[in-house]
């Protein structure tokens, strides 16, 4: 039996269109890109604050049941679906969150999708792409040279040292840099003191560049940031530093949307937002937006489980851009059901429906808690070889008794035909209306903002705050910042703060063990459990056996 292409061999079979072709398909012009290549584009400032010609589009939110290292394909999904709209004859646009290296030089790997529901060209989207991530972290990194610049030249905002927040970042799994010294090596170097470095999507640069409505508001937002406080404790700005201009600078060229296109030919926006586990992990406003006005269906991610992209993208997203959601998709695999049963990895081939129906409690909680926003859901069962009739059975009768239904999809070996099915019963909910709302009102306190999401999402019993950390949301609070939503940082893995824990764990207690103000962004970080800001890389780190012939063929990538 000869084995299925790999990601990579389908994606350089295709053919693909010019970008003035794909561009077209939304009526945007040739003089609004900026081609870097045939293939890839961004679209000028300019062209994304033109008013729309055409009643804003309906957003669908493609978010999944709690991951496993099985992976569940939320990504292929989002492009499947994006395809089988345009496919049943809808106009209809995808956006998507760029790759970190991190990731791909990881474990996980890239993130353009897979079989032949991916976006192209796949091996410039998961490596450099059009350098977005670069100016984050170049922006990140500008800061805090400036701030101790700064202090080196006599620190006339008497910037305490000790009470410097703000870290430098690095687009790359480096658990060495998580905790250094800098400033060693005599008078000349500057002050030594303990620093970090956070990966660069956890960047608040990258949570303000997502968030930013245009040029004008992403420097706004970067004044904003604070990197210090004083011996008096007084926050220390970008603004102060007289930073956000040379920033915005830095940034000015990214903030334009990227343009790419699917296999299938469709329109697809990447730009910005991944790791929901340790940021907001969507991506940016103005790809969306700029999205909206220009198709009926727009089709977006946001990143892990709905307890953690879903809820991120209610709360922060749609909450800051003003948008509305029509419905979500919620996907779930035979593979991940099987896991959260109690199913080792080793065994998820082997066919298990008593597993099936005790992994489906996770699924059930998530299908819940999208209720809770005022979200109508359906479930996408992404359908892997092997998955037998009476497991997928299972998940659709579980998903009925929530009210919902279960549609079985095939887009990563059949493309758009393998989501039509998908396609038409999300045009029926999107079109049926919603009544969305956040979870919780901008006026409840911080703490009790963590606690709804603990015990509301996660199925807590509490929270448990760690030293110090009460005392600093009600110094936020006193700054005025009471109103910021919460940016949850917790593992992926599980409802609970211990990766473990599978299935629907409740009665837990969530330690918040410290909290970030993130005063640009317009949210407050809450660090939960052992989760880090800069990920380590594996054992055996897919960068091993990644590699480039002598023709320039990019080899291992996936």
């Amino acid at each position: 039996m000869t084995a299925p292409p790999s990601d990579i061999e389908i994606a350089r079979r295709a053919r693909l269109q010019p970008i003035e072709a794909i561009a077209a398909k939304l009526d945007i012009p040739a003089a609004a890109l900026y081609r870097y290549g045939p293939y890839k584009a961004k679209i000028a400032l300019p062209f994304t604050a033109e008013p729309a010609a055409r009643p804003q589009g309906k957003l669908v939110l493609v978010t999944a049941m709690t991951p496993t290292p099985a992976g569940e394909g939320k990504t292929t999904t989002t492009v499947g679906l994006g395809d089988g709209l345009n496919h049943i004859g809808k106009r209809a646009a995808i956006c998507l969150r760029e790759p970190s290296l991190g990731p791909v030089f990881g474990v996980k790997g890239g993130a353009a999708g897979g079989g032949y529901a991916q976006v192209v060209p796949m091996e410039d989207i998961n490596l450099h792409f059009t350098g977005d991530l670069h100016a984050i972290a170049a922006a990140n990194n500008l800061l805090a040279a400036l701030l101790d610049n700064h202090i080196y030249w006599g620190n006339g905002l008497e910037v305490d040292p000790r009470r410097i927040v703000w870290r430098r970042c690095l687009d790359m799994n480096d658990r060495a840099l998580r905790q250094i010294v800098i400033g060693l090596g005599g008078v000349a170097n500057g002050h030594p003191r303990e620093d970090g470095f956070d990966i660069a999507v956890a960047s608040e640069v990258m949570a303000v560049f997502c968030l930013a409505r245009d040029l004008a508001d992403l420097k706004s937002r970067l004044g904003r940031m604070v990197v210090a406080y004083t011996r008096a404790r007084k926050p220390v700005t970008a603004h102060d530093l007289n930073a956000e201009g040379a920033l915005a600078t830095l940034l000015k060229d990214a903030l334009q949307p990227n343009l790419v296109q699917t296999l299938a030919g469709s329109p697809a926006f990447v730009h910005g937002g991944p790791f929901a586990n340790i940021a907001h992990g969507c991506n940016s406003v103005l790809a969306t937006r700029t999205a909206l006005k220009l198709a009926d269906y727009v089709v977006t991610e946001a990143g892990f489980g709905a307890d953690l992209g879903a809820e991120k993208f209610f709360d922060i997203k749609c909450r800051k851009a003003g948008l509305t959601p029509a419905c979500a998709v919620l996907v779930a695999t035979v593979r991940a059901l099987k896991m959260h049963g109690g199913v080792a990895r080793e065994a998820l081939a082997k066919p298990n429906p008593s597993a099936i129906e005790a992994g489906l409690a996770n699924l059930s909680r998530h299908l819940r808690n999208l209720a809770r926003f005022g979200v109508p859901a359906v479930v996408a069962i992404n359908r892997f070889l092997g998955d037998s009739a009476e497991e997928l059975a299972a998940i659709k009768r579980c998903v009925a008794v929530e009210g919902a239904e279960a549609v079985t999809c095939s887009h990563w070996a059949d493309g758009a035909d393998g989501a039509a099915e998908l396609a038409a019963r999300v045009v029926a909910l999107a079109d049926s209306g919603a009544s969305f709302r956040p979870l919780y009102p901008d006026e409840l306190g911080l703490v009790a903002k963590i606690r709804t999401i603990a015990t509301e999402i996660y199925g807590a019993a509490d929270i448990a705050l760690g030293e110090g950390v009460a005392q600093q949301l009600a110094s936020f609070e006193a700054a005025g910042h009471g109103r910021l939503p919460i940016c949850m940082a917790k593992t992926q893995y599980s409802f609970s703060a211990d990766p473990t824990l599978k299935g629907a764990p409740s009665g837990h207690v969530l330690p918040v063990r410290a909290v970030r103000l993130s005063a640009g962004a317009e949210f407050v970080v809450a660090l939960c459990g052992e989760i880090m800001t800069m990920p380590g890389l594996p054992k055996a780190p897919a960068a091993e056996t990644i590699d480039v012939d002598a023709s320039g063929e990019i080899r291992g990538l996936f």
